[in-house]
């Protein structure tokens, strides 16, 4: 067989793997609907919190319903109130992070959202990549640890002091982890100088 042949073929089959390789990225398209599923389901949660908040304001067996689901012993109606605001809040942030995957995961790693001229596009997301990505989970699970972590500290009667010690402790390390993560991207972000040409003595 001529050699330029063979070499056709090699070149052709090196392209048909390659390009099934790549098509490959598409079977992560159902985990980004999985995705959409749950943060359905986190809509439903907020709006079921939403009604015991509101019930907590004219209803004493509600606020007695909501102090026992929460396992607290501090049967304030404000306490109560702020604790429940929190896990709201607390929803919301968890939200927004399935956001960042879904949208932002999806722009990198499988296609392009084509979102250029939409008046909605994120402005995040004109300049996402891995590494910005994973510096924004990062910054996002610290903040829904700060919400657990001040929950914690807000019901602080009702819970062990280990239970409180190992919460910090594990906000510390996502502090440290996300600080870590931010200056690795850093370092890897940072241009190279650019070569002095022969002879300059500036």
């Amino acid at each position: 067989m001529d050699p330029k042949t063979e070499t056709d073929i090699a070149r052709r089959q090196t392209s048909l793997l390659g390009s099934m390789i790549f098509a490959s990225r598409w079977l992560q398209v159902p985990l980004y609907l999985g995705l959409i599923v749950a943060q359905g389901v986190y809509v439903v949660l907020f709006l079921e919190e939403l009604w015991h908040l509101i019930g907590i304001l004219w209803d004493p067996a509600a606020l007695d319903h909501t102090v026992e689901r929460l396992g607290i012993a501090e049967r304030s109606k404000e306490t109560v109130i702020m604790i429940v605001v929190l896990s709201l809040i607390d929803v919301v942030m968890i939200s927004n992070l399935l956001i960042m995957v879904i949208v932002g995961g999806y722009e990198t790693f499988v296609s392009r959202l084509r979102l250029e001229n939409h008046p909605d596009q994120p402005e995040w997301l004109s300049h996402v990549n891995a590494n910005v990505l994973k510096v924004k989970l990062a910054t996002a699970i610290i903040g829904i640890s700060s919400i657990h972590l001040l929950k914690v500290f807000i019901s602080a009667g009702s819970l062990p002091e280990q239970t409180m010690y190992w919460q910090t402790v594990i906000h510390v390390v996502f502090l440290f982890s996300a600080v870590a993560i931010a200056f690795i991207d850093r370092i890897m972000t940072v241009p190279a100088k650019p070569a002095k040409a022969p002879g300059d003595g500036h």
